[in-house]
């Protein structure tokens, strides 16, 4: 009797242990338990979802955006960047926006998207942007091509691949381009996040960068978290 107990004691457990190795499984595919964040401490995230019309075009995603970005700032498994230039030649005034920085959301740090890749695709209105060195060069097939040797290694350090990315620029696009060239170069989609643009965002984190208006107007480019990068330092790729 006491061996049956005891089997039948040892079968129970064996059972509950399955159970919760099923629950955690099933928790993990529907995106409702991420085993990181059992560790961390930190609050899942939803999984990206674009949003619908003329935004979700751009890639902004619908959960997660400029109305509520506040809310997943300062987040250890998280990295933020803006996407845009200090002063953009394209014409960004002719939709509403502002072809210098302006401003900037505390926590995300700024790269500018057409250092990383020939800019295509903008809006006819806005006309063309920075068109000088590049890490890369996308083709009309979609396909991205490296200019430098230390072009891959410049872009696993600015997005590191096991972070969550969160993704701004002015009005949306540079930072939807962005998210289209990571995946396109073997980053995970799921951990990427296309939050929106600067030119709408009301939260209490904003950084204003531009003071006066129109001939008046100064920008205190020396609050800007600001990664640069020198091209003269990197090493051309040589033709095959």
């Amino acid at each position: 009797m006491y061996n049956n107990l005891m089997n039948k004691y040892e079968l129970k457990k064996y059972h509950i242990a399955i159970a919760i190795v099923a629950a955690l499984f099933v928790g993990i595919v529907i995106g409702n338990i991420n085993i990181l964040h059992l560790s961390t401490g930190l609050p899942a995230l939803p999984l990206p979802e674009i949003t619908d019309g003329q935004r979700g075009e751009l890639g902004i995603d619908k959960n997660i955006n400029e109305s509520n970005i506040d809310k997943y700032l300062g987040r250890s498994d998280s990295v933020y960047r803006d996407m845009r230039m200090l002063k953009d030649p394209a014409n960004y005034e002719a939709i509403d926006g502002d072809s210098y920085l302006s401003g900037y959301v505390d926590g995300f740090e700024i790269i500018p998207y057409p250092y990383l890749v020939n800019v295509v695709g903008l809006p006819e209105a806005v006309g063309k942007s920075y068109d000088g060195k590049t890490l890369f060069t996308q083709n009309d097939k979609n396909e991205y091509a490296a200019n430098y040797d230390e072009s891959q290694r410049i872009l696993e350090d600015i997005f590191p691949k096991d972070k969550k990315i969160f993704l701004m620029c002015g009005g949306g696009g540079y930072a939807g381009m962005t998210k289209s060239m990571l995946v396109k170069l073997g980053w995970d989609s799921s951990k990427i996040y296309v939050v929106g643009g600067y030119w709408f965002y009301e939260g209490e984190h904003d950084v204003k960068v531009k003071s006066g208006e129109g001939e008046n107007a100064k920008y205190a480019f020396w609050k800007v978290p600001y990664h640069n990068i020198n091209f003269d330092d990197l090493t051309e790729k040589k033709s095959e």
